[in-house]
């Protein structure tokens, strides 16, 4: 069994109106503070209220909002440089993943010696950043509470992993009230997201007991919201997407993800796609891969889904998993294919090549070439 690392930091906050006590949160951090968002959220007022609990609090705001959606890392370097200049003491990311990780990059480079480049390039800060915090609008981020990010390299758009310096985030706010509802077939979607990463954390060779706990629930939250989209329950999604994905994101930092995560990112960085569309269409192909490399694991994962599994064998019920996923897709008309994102096969060779090199995939339950990431690709094309 794998040894079981826990360090337990940041300090976390969750709840609806949490926002609210972001400026006592923040204010022993220090007092003026560099706000790295993006203008969507300028909808429904939420940076305004966000910026008046600091200003209330006594902070001083400094506001970087130009992070568009497919936005490169390059962007860090100018929220960096607006941070250095104005002598800020704390970085807040205040937005989706994309805007999570820019903003954790600005943290670092804006004290360290090393620039941009440096970082892509694997050198690693291990003492000079500016504290960081996270106030997320997704619930799906499996290095939320992770030592390391995702960045899209501006050279190239392929992405890069990151390892960033201990203690880097320091504060988390998950207010349900602040998370995106997303509309049409993104509330889904995101759902799925959070399942494949949760299924491949699972069924990591990483995993341990404690992982499996924290997943094992998240698992099943997934499933909950899933079958509430599918039925058209009434549901506090924005609720039970922080939950499932807090839970989602301590399992995954103490075990790892695995290639579909790696290229759900890869794709989304390369291509103007989003990461939850993407991992929707991968999740049954690397399903079946799990199911062949973990069937115990699988099994479990489909009764924790809902399904009465008494009655037949631990294939058969591991099976049923990837079966139940493909009825949810079809029963939500989600994306099912790639080449609905008008992709060119022919162009997916390097984004596969990238998701290999991400260092979390050499935990895979089974060993992943290039070559298994492309056909994991092609499968779903």
């Amino acid at each position: 069994m794998a040894d079981t690392i826990l360090r337990l930091d940041p300090e976390i906050i969750i709840g609806l109106d949490t926002i609210n006590r972001a400026g006592s949160l923040f204010m022993e951090r220090g007092r003026k503070i560099l706000l790295a968002t993006e203008q969507g959220l300028y909808e429904n007022n939420l940076i305004d209220r966000l910026v008046k609990v600091l200003d209330d609090a006594g902070l001083e705001t400094i506001l970087f909002d130009e992070i568009p959606a497919q936005a490169t890392a390059e962007a860090a370097e100018n929220a960096a440089s607006l941070a250095r200049g104005a002598r800020c003491d704390l970085v807040i990311g205040f937005g989706s993943l994309n805007t999570q990780y820019i903003a954790r990059l600005a943290a670092i480079l804006a004290a360290s010696p090393l620039r941009l480049f440096d970082l892509l390039d694997g050198q690693r800060e291990e003492r000079e950043f500016l504290p960081y915090a996270a106030i997320p609008s997704t619930g799906s981020d499996p290095f939320l509470l992770s030592d390391s990010l995702i960045a899209v390299d501006p050279r190239d758009r392929f992405i890069k992993f990151v390892k960033c310096p201990r203690k880097l985030c320091q504060a988390v706010i998950l207010d349900p009230g602040l998370s995106e509802l997303i509309g049409g077939k993104f509330g889904p979607t995101a759902a799925f997201d959070g399942l494949c990463t949760a299924m491949e954390a699972y069924c990591s060779t990483k995993s341990s007991f404690f992982s499996d706990a924290l997943l094992e629930q998240a698992i099943s939250l997934y499933a909950k919201m899933m079958h509430s989209y599918a039925d058209n329950l009434s549901t506090d999604y924005p609720g039970a997407s922080v939950h499932a994905g807090l839970l989602m994101a301590i399992g995954a930092s103490v075990s790892a993800p695995g290639i579909g995560t790696a290229l759900a990112y890869a794709l989304s960085g390369k291509f103007p796609v989003a990461k939850s569309w993407c991992a929707t269409v991968l999740l049954p192909y690397v399903m079946e891969k799990l199911v062949a490399s973990r069937p115990e694991k699988m099994a479990r994962a489909v009764s924790l889904m809902g399904e009465a599994t008494e009655s037949v064998s631990t294939s058969e019920a591991a099976n049923m998993a990837v079966d139940m996923i493909r009825g949810q897709m079809g029963q939500l008309k989600v994306p099912a294919r790639l080449k609905d994102f008008n992709l060119s096969l022919d162009r997916l060779v390097p984004a596969a090549e990238a998701a290999r090199d991400m260092e979390f995939v050499a935990s895979s339950p089974w060993t992943v070439t290039s070559e298994d990431a492309y056909d994991l690709l092609k499968q779903a094309f």
